[in-house]
């Protein structure tokens, strides 16, 4: 069985990429040239993966540089999330004591819910053992 071959027009049609978009990547060693020239051309399905990828971390937001590391095997990346005026963060505040607060942001730091409350408890429990040796007067 052979694998499917596309022309130009269905790699953009299923892309959603332009056929400019589509050879800017392609020169910029981001998505491997065609098969054949000119009008016998031809794309196969590793092209479209190819280009999906490259539009999937586009949208991330990660750079064209990035993405031919990540291309070329290198390790993919987590793009963070570049602040601007007027974005908005939750961050959760940890009230522990007196004087004593900490500011955590589950997303950022990777954690679930449940993690956040066992770290929560975690830090309340240390906090209470320092706090009261140095009441005691060790």
């Amino acid at each position: 069985m052979s694998e499917k071959s596309f022309t130009l027009d269905e790699l953009c049609t299923l892309t959603d990429l332009t056929k400019r978009t589509v050879r800017y990547y392609m020169q910029m060693g981001l998505v491997e040239r065609p098969i054949g020239e000119t009008r016998a051309a031809h794309y196969t399905s590793r092209h479209l993966d190819q280009l999906l990828r490259v539009k999937q971390l586009t949208e991330a937001g990660v750079s064209l540089e990035r993405i031919r590391e990540v291309m070329t095997g290198g390790e993919t990346p987590v793009p963070a999330r570049q602040r601007r005026p007027g974005s908005i963060e939750v961050r959760s505040h940890l009230y522990v004591a007196p004087g004593l607060e900490i500011q955590i942001s589950p997303e950022e730091a990777g954690m679930t819910p449940e993690q956040v409350r066992a770290f929560v408890r975690e830090v309340i429990q240390a906090a209470e053992r320092v706090m009261s040796k140095d009441n005691v007067g060790e």
